[in-house]
């Protein structure tokens, strides 16, 4: 551990009397101050989401250590009970030994207990106190400071400190917040002082910029406590199921964690342990986060809990932190065109103390920290307009310094953000999810909790459909009230039955007359349907309605019913005219939306499907201006309604873009085999049929029914593609396992299958591929696409009947090399050329290609010329026996190479461990006559090995420096024989360095050394 600065007590005069406590928190941020380098002060200010211009601040200061610490106490990361944020934040950052550090001082210096839980205490002044204290640093001349001191009788040590220091007005403004001549409510002592010193002047501006800190603390409290008032009645009632009026939930009482994952930097989804990461995956990185989720995949209900966190100052959430959390819903923000006018129509109440000129300064604050939430951007009537205000923030246009959480459905992704954008993508409850939620919100009853998830664990389509948490919420609390569940058979199905519920639920309640009429409006609802396909397909959508306009169009007893049971709720709101003054102007008024977007499309799909086979226009307008993944359970659900009407719309989806996987979720929403489902199913299996891996489990479980269909009715399914979604071959049960836990049956009618795997396959996957093969009686080809197989396998494991059969197994799409079932090995169909290239930017299918080639042309003892790897070399397994590519393909030794080149990024710079296991690959790559190393930086080695066998190993760095050999363990000119002496390496390094400062290498190596 290290030791903290000696601190060297002195006693002032007699009867000195301090006015604030012991100096022992003031001990500990001076020790943390001698720590604290620029590196370490800046990744901390990007991880605590320091706005730029603070961070600029700090690190043009005289003492950017003791400023941080200022700046860190401030937010509130340094508190003399609790350091937590501090210590979470330097190990998030990797620098572990200086945590180890900082907790022991902690133990030493601070009034910390480690056994107990420390609640962070937040302080609305933090901010603004922080800001004062760094004016008043500027503001202290040198003699001010020592005229200062001696008023206040400092001991004479500590003022020969405070001179002493790099900031000494710094310092000595962190002595007086440590003695009680300045705190965050008064700093009558320092300004009686001042007057004292007859520096009136002084005086008068450090009292100003004081009182602006007060004005700044009042009103952001007052905002903040209107806000979170408005945000109680938000989060405070929740209805899980619409009926459920009679019982409204927190929405921590209901809320369950989904499944999520982040997007990393190279475009690759990563599993997110807890919806508490949302930011830190970005690493300070991203000022904006895209929550992306399919329809009812728990958006909203995981924004409200945020909200929730930051009311209640949820200590274990970081979205406790923000000063200012501004929740806005963007389905109510239609025409509004700033965020100050939406915050006062929609957060702020009628008597708010709290004027526009307020909520402006504290917004464009930067030493506010500030997160905004924009909620079901799918549903902002105005996305489609290039300049609101909305658009502004994404873009990064304005309030760059604020963060920003954005909720949408996958397939309404903000067209432009700015470049600080994170994604997130939420993928459904699993099994321990819905019996979570079953627990938490439905029955504590053990009993009741199996009986309700074994009745859904019984039917696998309604399991599946059931990963989407609104689905499974509903099912539960229905399934709670109902002994038997209707047998579900698509998501149509689920839906009808839902609804069938709410009217009944309603019905029950009242006389056999009174049932009669409400069944009359449970049955006909052509004016709702027409509204709600008008809303969602006008050039707008526009889901929002008054509610006396609603009255009028559909009739009181029509609108009240569809109220009182859930489908349609109200919300009163203020509608203020803007311009006049704030008592005289608002108003109230009723807005109507559906109870979520999903009833919305019910309703539009049940217009199209009764109109699609009579109003040939209607639908092609509609299929004009509507993308089928924007609102996909209009035409979902349309199908399922009426059987004629989906053979039509699957025939449209067909035509666009990634169409087939669109239409087997439309054809499996009709549940009867009729002729018009059977004829769709012949035309989509006619092509090729996808399962992949990042398919929800409902769509690769309808690929699977529509897959047994077809092999039940003995129709050809023309190819099969499983796209890295291969677990393994359960021979139990004879059908290949997912990874996502589903088995695929032997599909006996279909005629080739492709499987896409990334990596080098092994043996044993290879064999579970060809016994799946087996079970596919009339498959007569197996093709691998962007993996690399063995070259040979041993003849016994082959099933005699594939052979029979005449399988062909190929490899890659290119068909230069194929797999013979009889030989067990892998064929070569072309020559080798006399240059092979493994390029980084070829596709991952020609790299495996060309491996595959080269491993059998090894494997024959056929000499092969020269391999370059143009930019495709990543790193060297452990074992140093293959290269690996970026690609994760991997380059095994061959015994027939002549010659290797590896050319690397521009301005990489190769380790000690990447060169020897290197040099130890090219070892057993005999008899390997040339190797060489160009466009890198090698590492200085005193000794090189010089049994390598090779008899050139070259490196050419690229940058004028000269072409080297190596001889005898040392480099040496190619040219002019000198050996490469530490001084010339050292030379050639700096010049390395300069001539490829522009590529991401080095960009990133000097990352790292800051």
């Amino acid at each position: 551990m290290a030791d903290s600065p000696s601190t060297q007590e002195a006693t002032g005069s007699e009867g000195q009397q301090r006015k604030s406590t012991p100096p022992a928190f003031w001990r500990f941020k001076i020790a943390l101050s001698t720590i604290l380098t620029i590196k370490v002060i800046l990744e901390l200010a990007v991880t605590f989401g320091y706005p730029n211009a603070l961070v600029d601040e700090i690190q043009g200061a005289s003492d950017s250590a003791l400023l941080m610490v200022m700046v860190m106490e401030g937010r509130g990361q340094i508190h003399r009970t609790d350091i937590s944020p501090l210590l979470g934040a330097l190990e998030d950052t990797g620098h572990h030994g200086i945590a180890t550090d900082v907790r022991a001082w902690s133990l030493e210096y601070l009034d910390i207990n480690p056994g107990k839980e420390q609640k962070p205490k937040k302080s609305l002044e933090l901010s603004s106190f922080g800001r004062f204290k760094i004016a008043l640093s500027t503001a202290l001349r040198e003699q001010t400071i020592q005229n200062l001191g001696a008023l206040f009788e400092y001991p004479r040590a500590l003022m020969d400190e405070i001179r002493n220091a790099k900031n000494s007005a710094l310092l000595m403004t962190m002595h007086m917040e440590e003695r009680g001549q300045i705190q965050p409510a008064d700093i009558s002592p320092l300004l009686t002082a001042l007057k004292d010193l007859r520096l009136h002047g002084v005086a008068s501006d450090v009292e100003d910029q004081f009182n602006e800190h007060l004005r700044i603390t009042g009103k952001m409290a007052a905002f903040i406590e209107e806000l979170k008032e408005t945000c109680h009645t938000l989060y405070d009632k929740i209805q899980p199921i619409p009926y459920i009026k009679e019982k409204l939930y927190s929405v921590d009482k209901v809320f369950i964690e989904v499944g999520m994952e982040h997007c990393d930097s190279r475009g690759s989804w990563k599993t997110l342990s807890s919806y508490r990461g949302i930011f830190s995956v970005a690493k300070g990185t991203s000022r904006i986060q895209v929550i992306e989720g399919e329809p009812g995949y728990g958006k909203s209900t995981l924004a409200l809990q945020l909200v929730y966190d930051w009311c209640n100052e949820v200590s274990d959430s970081p979205f406790c932190k923000p000063d200012i959390l501004i929740f806005l819903n963007l389905r109510q923000l239609g025409g509004i065109t700033s965020i100050i006018d939406a915050i006062e129509q929609f957060l702020l109440p009628r008597d708010s103390s709290v004027e526009r000129l307020d909520v402006e300064q504290l917004l464009s604050n930067r030493d506010i920290r500030i997160l905004v939430i924009f909620d079901a951007y799918d549903e902002y009537p105005d996305q489609h307009i290039e300049d609101t205000f909305v658009t502004q923030i994404l873009k990064e246009k304005m309030l760059r310094h604020v963060d920003v959480l954005l909720t949408t459905r996958s397939s309404c992704i903000p067209p432009a953000c700015g470049s600080r954008t994170g994604c997130i993508r939420l993928t459904g409850f699993d099994e321990g999810a819905r019996e979570q939620y079953v627990r938490k919100a439905v029955t504590g009853d053990d009993e009741e909790v199996q009986r309700i998830l074994e009745q859904l664990n019984t039917n696998p389509i309604l399991r599946d459909i059931c990963q989407a948490p609104l689905f499974s919420v509903m099912y539960a609390h229905v399934a709670h009230e109902e002994e038997e569940f209707h047998n579900i058979r698509s998501v149509t199905g689920f839906f009808e039955y839902m609804i069938d519920c709410l009217h009944s639920h309603a019905q029950n309640k009242v006389s056999d007359y009174k049932r009669e009429q409400l069944q009359m409006f449970a049955d006909n609802h052509h004016e709702l349907d027409k509204l709600a396909f008008d809303s969602l397909t006008g050039a707008n959508q526009q889901i929002l309605w008054d509610k006396e306009v609603l009255i009028k169009k559909f009739g009181a007893e029509f609108y009240g019913l569809y109220t009182d049971i859930g489908i349609l709720v109200e919300e009163e709101v203020i509608n203020r005219s803007r311009g006049a003054k704030r008592a005289q102007s608002i108003q109230y008024r009723t807005e109507v939306h559906f109870y979520h977007k999903l009833f919305c499309e019910w309703f539009a799909a049940c217009h199209l499907a009764e109109r699609v086979t009579s109003f040939q226009a209607l639908f092609r307008n509609f299929c004009k201006r509507v993308n089928p993944y924007d609102l996909q359970f209009v035409y979902r659900f349309a199908c399922g309604i009426n059987p004629a009407a989906a053979k039509r719309i699957i025939k449209l989806v067909q035509k666009k873009p990634d169409g087939d996987k669109f239409a087997v979720l439309c054809a499996l929403e009709q549940e009867e085999n009729t002729e018009d489902v059977l004829s769709t199913l012949r035309d989509l299996v006619s092509r090729n049929v996808y399962i992949r891996e990042n398919d929800t489990r409902l769509l690769q479980r309808t690929t699977v029914q529509l897959l047994e269909l077809a092999s039940q009715k003995e129709i050809p399914v023309t190819c099969l593609t499983l796209d890295q979604c291969i677990d393994k071959f359960d021979v139990t049960t004879s059908s290949m396992v997912l990874t996502s836990g589903l088995s695929l049956p032997g599909v006996s009618s279909v005629m080739r299958l492709k499987v896409t795997e990334s990596g080098n396959m092994s043996e044993d996957k290879y064999f579970q591929v060809l016994a799946f093969v087996k079970e596919c009686r009339d498959t007569n080809e197996v093709s691998f696409d962007g993996c690399v197989l063995p070259v040979t396998i041993p003849t016994e494991r082959i099933d005699h009947s594939l052979i029979t059969r005449n399988v062909k197994v190929s490899c890659c799409s290119d068909n230069k090399v194929e797999f013979n079932l009889r030989s067990g090995k892998l064929e070569s169909k072309t020559e080798l050329p006399a240059d092979v290239y493994i390029n980084s930017r070829d596709t991952v299918a020609k790299q495996a290609s060309t491996i595959m080639q080269l491993m059998v042309a090894s494997a024959d003892k056929i000499p092969i010329t020269k391999v370059w790897l143009y930019g495709s070399f990543s790193s060297v397994d452990s074992d140093g026996l293959s290269l690996v590519l970026h690609s994760g393909l991997c380059l095994p030794r061959l015994s027939s190479l002549q010659k290797l080149l590896i050319l690397t990024e521009e301005g990489r710079e190769v380790t000690v461990d990447e060169w020897t296991g290197i040099l130890n690959y090219t070892k057993h790559c005999q008899p390997l006559k040339e190797f060489l190393m160009v466009c890198c930086l090698l590492p200085w080695l005193d000794n090189n090995p010089t049994n390598l066998g090779i008899d050139g190993v070259v490196w050419d760095p690229v940058c004028d420096v000269g072409v080297y050999i190596l001889q005898s363990g040392r480099w040496q000119g190619r040219d002019d024989d000198q050996v490469l002496t530490r001084k010339a390496y050292a030379s050639l390094v700096k010049k390395f360095r300069e001539e490829y400062s522009y590529t991401d290498w080095q960009n990133q190596r000097r990352a790292n050394r800051e």
